[in-house]
């Protein structure tokens, strides 16, 4: 694609590439640069995908982001484990944070009903409570039922009932003897900070956090795609009846 291009052309295009490489973003001025040139923006965005990433613009930034597990741009589990979960944490700690980040996106996206965000922030209190009526309703499914899903979704929901019931307050003081737990909202703050770090959601104060214009383009663009949920949205809120224990779940915070 590059014969007969013109080597200043080539350069700012490798140019804005290894700065997305390095950065994961670069501001309005390499945005512009990559906008204003379509065979720039072409060459950028085939630089991409040699690495099994994607570029996307958000407000004045255009970022580079790894669409596969085969990106060398991609962050691996134990890397998330190490760097924002705790020392022992296992896979069903990381379960449990895909499943409180999706549950995030659906208290902003009316439990995925709309393409656009139908509130302005959360606060951590109640997207745990929200977290655990999602993990409420799971536990209502029958345990063969749970095995088959965990067989189609390559998710251990039992594991990730278990860790968050693990997480009960009202049974963590007897579980931190043995460091075996911590509580519910610590474990959702640590995913709050996974979320900043990654620049989806802006800390705002009194605990409440808003989604970042990254965070906007990434969920229209791929957390509403079967082909990269994989049916977890379906199956997380499909139709089911809470006779008056909305209230009840976030008493047993």
């Amino acid at each position: 694609m590059t014969i007969g291009l013109e080597n200043g052309t080539v350069m700012k295009a490798f140019r804005i590439y290894t700065l997305l490489a390095r950065d994961n973003e670069v501001g309005k001025e390499w945005l512009q640069a990559y906008m204003a040139d379509d065979v720039v923006r072409g060459l950028v965005d085939q630089f991409a995908r040699e690495v099994d990433c994607v570029t996307i613009i958000a407000g004045e930034q255009l970022y580079m982001i790894p669409e596969t597990r085969l990106s060398p741009f991609h962050m691996n589990n134990e890397v998330i484990k190490r760097t924002y979960l705790r020392a022992n944490a296992v896979n069903a700690d990381l379960y449990l944070m895909y499943v409180s980040i999706i549950v995030l996106i659906g208290a902003f996206y009316d439990s995925y009903q709309t393409m656009e965000p139908t509130r302005s922030f959360i606060g951590i209190e109640e997207w745990t409570a929200l977290v655990n009526e999602r993990i409420s309703l799971l536990k209502t499914h029958p345990e063969a039922e749970l095995k088959e899903m965990e067989k189609e979704f390559s998710y251990n929901w039992t594991a990730l009932i278990e860790k968050w019931s693990a997480m009960d307050d009202i049974k963590e003081t007897a579980a931190k003897q043995s460091g075996n737990t911590i509580s519910r909202v610590s474990f959702m703050d640590s995913v709050r900070k996974f979320l900043i770090a990654q620049e989806l959601v802006i800390d705002i104060g009194n605990q409440e956090i808003t989604l970042t214009e990254k965070a906007k383009v990434v969920v229209q663009r791929y957390f509403m795609e079967l082909e990269y949920n994989r049916g977890i949205l379906e199956f997380l809120y499909q139709s089911h009846t809470f006779e008056g224990e909305g209230s009840e779940h976030a008493s047993d915070l």
